[in-house]
Parts: C-alpha cells; structure tokens; sequence
C-alpha cells in the first residue's frame, strides 16, 4: 500500500477522543484503528506487533547489525475535537493555485485570504475535505509515514539498528504518554511525527498548566441584594478582568507565552473558569501562575477568605531541557531531511506533544514535519508529496 492509500484507510476509522472519559483509550473507536494497524504490522513480518490493555500499538523490525542505536518512530492515533471525526470525504485535487472550492452545495471554500501560506503548495497533490469534518491528518498522517515506511524497512538491504514503532491513543487529550511502556518500547531515543510543513523540526515547546479558579457566591432575591450578594459568575469575569491583557493567545507569537480562557460556567452561587497557561520560558511560565496566585488572594481579601479557590496543575514541560544535552538526536534529523533536499529550520512548539513528555521520562523524543495543515479544523489539509517525502526522511534517519 502507498502511504495515500494507507491514509485514506486511517482517516476513514473515526478516532475523536474523549477528555471527558478518564478510561484509555477514551473512545473505543482508538482501539479499533489500533488493532487494525497491529494485523498491518503483523502482516509486514513484525512478529511482536501488539496491542496493550490501553489500546497502544508496539512493535519492532529487529537490527541487522551490531553496535548501531534502537530508533524509534511514534504517532498518535485520536483525533481532535474541534471539528466532526466521523464520515470524513477525503478527496485528492492537483492543486493549480488559488481558492480550492471543498463543497460546492454548501459554499465551503479554503480561502487563501484566511490561509495565504496554502499558495506555496502550488503544483502539489493536496488531500482535503467537504469542508464539514476535519481531516485527521493530526495525526494519521503521521500512522501512515511510518507504516509506510516500516513496509520498505522489513528487508532493508543496509544496516540499521533496531526499529521501534509506537501508537498511542489520547494524545489530543493530553494523555497521549501517560501509560506509554518506554522500557518496552525498546528505543534509545525517538521521534514523534507530529509536525506541520516540510522541513520543520521542533525540539522546544511550552511548559504547560491548567488552572481552575472556582467561585463561592452569594445567592439572594436580587431585590435585596444590596451589600449582601456576591455574584460568582459576575466574580469569575472580575476575575479575568485582572489578569494581564495583553498575554492572551490573540495578543502572542513564537516563543510569548499566554494564559487562555478556555471555559467558564455557572451562576450566582456558584461559578467555574478554567484555563490553560503556557510559556517557553520556565521562569516566566511561573510568573504567569504566580499571577493567578496574586488575583485570588486580592479577591478573597476583597469578597472574604475562601470565596476564591484556585487549583493549579503542572501538564508538561519544555523537552528543550532535556534534548539540549542530546542534541544529537536531532542532528541525525535534520542531516537526512538536508540529504533529500530539505531546508530544515526548528520551530518552536506552540503546544506540546508526546514527545515532550516522553523526553522526561527517559526518551529523548523531538517532533518531525508530516506535512499536513490547518490542524483541528474542517479547513485541515495534507500534501501527498510531502507525505512520500516523510516516509524517505524516516528511512534516511535509520540510515544515519
């Protein structure tokens, strides 16, 4: 199978996970496609090809030769939910520049107005949608490379060291490395393909938190609440007024770190906000939480002790810690993307993936292109000649 074909395969296995299901996988539906990819490596020759109790898939083509390092290759199976999973229509078009029309019933167009970077892709074979799902190329594109590349690998006629594949479920819930078996996997260090455009490498990402501030209210007939009331929605929204305005996704880039206002609930009694926190930097990252710290005591003082709860909790952390001292990792990476002609340019993560968790827990883990965009969203796309050129970079990694 051409990883097209495999592609189109995955993407037709709806995946959306679940944050709202502490289980793993989160939604059945990942363990389908996971035992679906495990016959696949069964059938390529790889005899210990498995699914664990947590629907990931493992498996490994044995080395050829001594002395050479275990390599490992990891994607993640889940889809976002930001957009419908289910009943893709993924369709390929010679991309010949311009707007590309995805349904014309419903007028859905990708608009390079919104999306001008798409005009680079002129003269490729791009894979789209209706415009009514999104695509599932974050990250079947990424399964599909390195099946793909695991079929050429199988009879590999050059020596290599051992190579280690890797699945996992609930990445896009943050809980993609949770239950990941690294002292099975085998590898001494690997790579998530999880990327964007190609060329791209990401070893630096964002120290990530959440916080959930909870409101004790005051709830009383509105036409006695004079000096008696304290409104908890009304709290939470004061409560956002006093953080800082200008660090918001909507205000930053690169490597400016944010607090984000994900979700806010409730009513006079009692009321709920949560939020994600991000920053590069570790000691502005905790100067951001120490912010959120310094709004709750002023409220408590303001409305009384214990009105204001604040729950923070650390997510992941910056693998650049890490992978600094191992920076031969990604220097393997990039020397075979510049083989096959790449510019390779390293991109810091706005978000985190598996691998940075992964680095932490003893596998040196950087993030390589599978060359797809417009992620979490009906507008995603993905480039079939970006793709066959990912399969050749992961080959031309286990070369050396």
């Amino acid at each position: 199978m051409t990883v097209y074909e495999r592609f189109l395969k995955y993407v037709s296995y709806p995946t959306t996970s679940d944050e709202n299901n502490p289980a793993c996988p989160s939604t059945e539906s990942q363990r389908v496609l996971a035992e679906e990819l495990c016959r696949e490596l069964s059938e390529l020759g790889l005899t210990d090809a498995r699914v664990d109790e947590n629907g990931y898939v493992y498996a490994s083509i044995p080395a050829n030769c001594e002395g050479m390092p275990a390599i490992g290759f990891i994607a993640h199976m889940d889809t976002a939910s930001d957009a419908p999973g289910e009943n893709i229509k993924a369709k390929m078009i010679n991309y010949e520049g311009g707007d590309i029309l995805l349904n014309e019933a419903e007028d859905i167009v990708l608009s390079l107005s919104d999306y001008p970077y798409v005009a680079d892709l002129k003269g490729q074979r791009l894979i789209v949608t209706d415009g009514t799902t999104l695509l599932g190329a974050d990250d079947k594109a990424g399964v599909a490379e390195i099946m793909a590349a695991a079929e050429k690998l199988v009879n590999a006629d050059f020596p290599h060291g051992k190579i280690c594949i890797g699945f996992t479920p609930d990445e896009e819930i943050g809980r993609g490395a949770d239950l990941f078996d690294v002292e099975g996997f085998g590898a001494d260090y690997a790579y998530t393909l999880d990327g964007g455009g190609l060329g791209e490498i990401e070893y630096e990402n964002f120290n990530a938190a959440s916080a959930t501030v909870k409101v004790h209210g005051r709830a009383i007939h509105p036409g006695s609440a004079k000096g008696k009331m304290i409104n908890a929605a009304r709290v939470c929204c004061e409560f956002d007024s006093m953080l800082s305005t200008d660090q918001i996704p909507e205000m930053t880039e690169g490597y400016e770190g944010f607090h984000h206002l994900i979700a806010i609930e409730g009513e006079t009694e009692e009321a709920v906000s949560r939020y994600i926190i991000r920053d590069h930097s570790k000691e502005r990252f905790a100067a951001i939480k120490a912010e959120f710290e310094t709004v709750t005591a002023k409220l408590n003082e303001k409305y009384g002790e214990g009105r204001v709860e604040l729950t923070l909790r650390d997510s992941y952390y910056n693998m650049k810690e890490v992978l600094e001292n191992k920076m031969f990792v990604v220097d393997r990476a990039t020397a075979a993307m510049e083989r096959l002609g790449m510019t390779v340019h390293a991109v810091p993560i706005r978000g985190g993936t598996d691998g940075a968790r992964l680095s932490f827990m003893g596998l040196p883990c950087p993030n390589l292109p599978t060359g797809g965009g417009n992620y979490h969203s009906r507008f995603e796309y993905v480039s079939v000649d970006a793709m066959e050129k990912c399969v050749d970079m992961i080959i031309e990694i286990v070369k050396g």
